[in-house]
């Protein structure tokens, strides 16, 4: 394995064609950090359409999300599991926006949390909706995935039995991440 000097500017990009005839482009960091090379950040977003989901009071409920906007490297399960399980150790933005609604007279109070390999990892106060309402909750985490076996998914907690999720197409049910720095 050789030395690559570049001289001319600090930061920015430039393109190696390695000798299997392959492009790969590499993103220099101005200043030192480390370079990311395109193709191996995976990315997803991902939403639920369909009819309202319902799911129990009291009760912790895998939210569905059947639709993706994109999946960079194939890693989400829209169909089954509704999972992602990155393929590269790293950390990882997530994302989760979830709505609900009160389709009730009473107040509905509702928590949401994203679990990791199974379990809570982080979970949100819970927020309350009346009266045929709706009330959103949404947050950011980073988090560090092993790239093999870890996966995150996204649950609800109603108090109530009047919870819903938005009819089709509104996207207020969404989980989304990127991968923002590799191990």
């Amino acid at each position: 394995m050789g030395t690559l000097v570049l001289s001319g500017a600090t930061s920015g990009s430039t393109t190696l064609q390695p000798t299997d005839a392959t492009t790969q482009t590499i993103t220099l960091p101005p200043g030192g950090g480390t370079a990311m090379v395109s193709g191996n950040m995976p990315a997803f977003s991902a939403y639920y359409s369909g009819s309202p989901q319902t799911p129990a009071a009291n009760t912790w409920t895998k939210l569905i999300f059947n639709t993706e906007d994109f999946d960079t490297a194939n890693c989400f399960d829209s169909t089954t599991n509704y999972r992602y399980t990155p393929n590269v150790a790293g950390y990882y933005q997530i994302n989760l926006i979830c709505t609900v609604g009160q389709n009730g007279s009473s107040t509905t109070g509702y928590s949401s949390a994203i679990y990791r390999n199974g379990s809570i990892y982080v979970i949100t106060q819970t927020g309350q909706v009346q009266n045929g309402a709706y009330g959103n909750q949404s947050f950011s985490i980073i988090l560090y995935l092993n790239g093999t076996s870890d996966y995150i998914e996204a649950y609800v907690n109603p108090t109530n039995t009047g919870y819903y999720s938005p009819v089709s197409n509104l996207r207020g049910v969404s989980l989304s991440g990127s991968l923002v720095r590799a191990a």
